[in-house]
């Protein structure tokens, strides 16, 4: 378990995920105050809480929650079970589920600029997190959750969380129910990482966005870099819904929910370049080590499908010199699109590019 201020501690700076200062269920806007600021090239260590445990479908009670899974109180996270017990209003007509942490505010960030995110580290907090199908959302409405037997057909949808392990090997265990259990690899990420958009009103947790947010891209983990197209002075960066692992879609609603401690490095970039790309771009965009990622988004799934093509058009056009039909044929023949998650309302579509493929016209323009 990595309780607040106990365990490693990676970053130049530590900021905990204190009840007091988390965002739930909001974003940080361009009214936000930060809790903390830092320079650019910083690094920064950040915990994060998993909000599956502790809503108020599931009882707004980590203990008695976690308890039926046969997770005792001691293996609890202190500052998840203070948040759940905390009077802090969620409402989740009104709100979003996720926590979280923030906002950092960088030195000198002016709109425009670009803010990139390098993550380097990310650990678990504790050897256990949630995959919850609720209300009748995620890829199947209507048919799942399924209804108790004998319930009337207009009866609410319940919702069903299912409590996963970490076993010894490190793999992700999911009990089936009648003594068997399916085990799968781990891949952890952030699902939200972002900016504050540029408005004074509040901003839902769920729908992401030209500010990043609740993403939900897989690629996102150690060793992943994304671009954030700064939007308030100060960029207040922000960071939550960690998972151990998600599948493309995320079909159920969530992922594997689980709280992780993530080290990032923050550095902005103000350079002419790299300003332009990202204002051309419909969304943000990152890197893995042997890949781009464009990213489509969209409520509409075809809609967002051909943003995420325009957008690697446009990778390849300013930072390559590809032109446009060449580009266009590349990706119909070598480039993948993969649908990130069809549940936040705003659907995602995410492009992968390979970097070796692109090799032969290296150096790009920037």
């Amino acid at each position: 378990m990595l309780q607040p201020g106990r365990g490693p501690v990676d970053g130049d700076h530590y900021l905990t995920a204190d009840p007091g200062l988390v965002h739930w269920g909001h974003l940080p806007n361009a009214t936000a105050e930060p809790v903390l600021t830092v320079g650019s090239g910083e690094t920064v260590t950040v915990d994060t809480i998993s909000h599956e445990g502790i809503l108020a479908d599931q009882g707004r009670d980590p203990t008695a929650f976690f308890a039926a899974a046969g997770i005792p109180a001691a293996g609890l996270l202190q500052d998840a079970v203070e948040l759940a017990a905390s009077a802090r209003d969620h409402d989740p007509a009104v709100h979003g589920p996720h926590v979280v942490t923030g906002p950092v505010a960088l030195r000198g960030a002016r709109p425009g600029d670009v803010l990139e995110i390098e993550v380097l580290q990310l650990r678990r907090r504790a050897p256990y997190g949630v995959i919850s199908n609720r209300h009748g959302k995620g890829a199947l409405p209507g048919e799942y959750p399924l209804l108790p037997a004998g319930a009337p057909p207009d009866a609410p949808a319940p919702t069903v969380s299912l409590v996963a392990t970490v076993d010894a090997g490190g793999l992700g265990r999911l009990p089936t129910g009648d003594g068997r259990h399916l085990s799968f690899p781990l891949r952890p990420f952030l699902g939200i990482m972002g900016v504050a958009p540029a408005t004074e009103a509040a901003v839902h947790s769920v729908p992401p966005g030209r500010h990043g947010g609740n993403l939900d891209v897989r690629h996102l983990g150690t060793g992943a870099r994304l671009f954030l197209p700064v939007q308030v002075p100060g960029a207040l960066f922000y960071a939550g819904d960690p998972h151990f692992s998600q599948g493309d879609g995320e079909v159920a609603l969530t992922a594997f929910e689980a709280p992780l401690r993530a080290t990032l490095r923050l550095t902005l970039h103000t350079d002419r370049a790299t300003r332009s790309l990202a204002a051309r771009l419909r969304a943000p965009f990152a890197e893995t080590e042997t890949e781009h990622l464009v990213l489509g988004l969209d409520p509409d799934l075809d809609e967002a499908m051909r943003h995420a093509v325009r957008d690697a058009l446009t990778l390849l056009t300013d930072r390559y010199a590809v032109p446009g039909p060449v580009g266009l044929a590349y990706l119909s023949a070598a480039a993948d699109f993969h649908v990130s998650q069809v549940v936040d309302g705003v659907k995602g579509v995410h492009g992968r590019l390979s970097k070796a493929d692109l090799s032969s016209l290296n150096p790009p323009l920037w």
